[in-house]
């Protein structure tokens, strides 16, 4: 894929972001209706746009590609569950704030941003990365990420671990293992939900956009940090190492998209379960995911210029 596409896909993106805008502005979505069409993106349309990309006709995967795709996603997962306890370190962020920015760290957006961009910039194949971080994700959340939100206060519930999205993401790797195709009725009923699934998502994000106050979280230099050191530097030495170790183009792109990604909304949702002070992460949240339409964009045609 050229560079020109890439920024023409992302400008796709930023349109029906603004289009998300203008619907908060409208009051067409407003702040009891946005929940509930995020329930169903999450735990209906992703899930399908998932699948759907596996019966799409144009995604080949071998034994020793979903094999790959697990090792590298469990290494990367492991590295950031690390990584996490020192950006904030290197942040110099206060103590009671470490743990925030851990979480930060480990948990960006693979899922709600990720697929829809994966899916729209990069080719088929690239969702087998997706869905093995996705999975990763789901999975160390709600066992590492519990634990250090509430400094091992916090019960694990294994029933947290079965969402939608990750049964979803872990059947799809098995249907790719046993390379095996439902009715037609089954894959095309899958399709038409997941291709609601770009417009809803980036609608969405521009819904939380709107009703944002943006200017304290732009104000905040530890933020700025943040997003040079995780969603720039960090990606670039991926895509580096990923190159160094003789990763084909399709993988290493389908990662550094990955690392790319601005803050995941999860950790917010939990912390305010848990009744904790929010201001950091929704402010952080809000900046990185827009910041991100112009990192991603820069850096995947940077990444695109160095593999020729």
């Amino acid at each position: 894929m050229s560079t020109v596409v890439i920024v023409q896909q992302m400008g796709v993106i930023v349109i029906l972001v603004a289009i998300g805008m203008f619907l908060y502005h409208k009051k067409i979505v407003d702040n009891s209706v946005s929940p509930k069409l995020s329930a169903i993106v999450v735990d209906v349309c992703n899930p399908a746009l998932i699948m759907g990309s596996i019966f799409s006709g144009n995604f080949t995967a071998t034994h020793r590609d979903l094999l790959e795709a697990i090792l590298l996603g469990a290494v990367f997962y492991l590295f950031l569950a690390g990584f996490g306890f020192v950006l904030p370190l290197l942040l110099r962020a206060k103590k009671e704030e470490r743990r925030f920015y851990n979480l930060m760290t480990v948990y960006t957006n693979v899922g709600f941003i990720g697929i829809p961009v994966a899916r729209a910039i990069l080719p088929d194949k690239a969702i087998l990365y997706v869905i093995v971080c996705n999975v990763m994700y789901a999975l160390l959340f709600y066992t590492h990420g519990i634990t250090v939100l509430s400094h091992g206060k916090e019960k694990l519930k294994l029933s947290n671990l079965f969402s939608p999205g990750t049964i979803m993401a872990v059947l799809s790797l098995v249907i790719c293992w046993f390379d095996y195709t439902p009715p037609q009725i089954i894959t095309s009923s899958i399709t038409y939900i997941g291709n609601a699934t770009v417009f809803l998502s980036m609608a969405l994000l521009g819904v939380s956009i709107a009703r944002s106050k943006i200017q304290s979280g732009f104000r905040q230099i530890r933020i700025w940090g943040y997003i040079a050191v995780r969603m720039v530097l960090l990606p670039i030495a991926m895509f580096f190492v990923l190159r160094a170790i003789g990763c084909d183009e399709i993988t290493i792109l389908g990662f550094c998209l990955m690392a790319a990604m601005p803050i995941g909304n999860l950790p917010l949702i939990q912390s305010e379960k848990m009744g904790e002070d929010t201001t950091i992460l929704s402010g952080a949240i809000t900046v990185s995911t827009i910041v991100s339409m112009v990192t991603i964009t820069l850096l995947m045609m940077l990444f695109m210029t160095l593999l020729g």
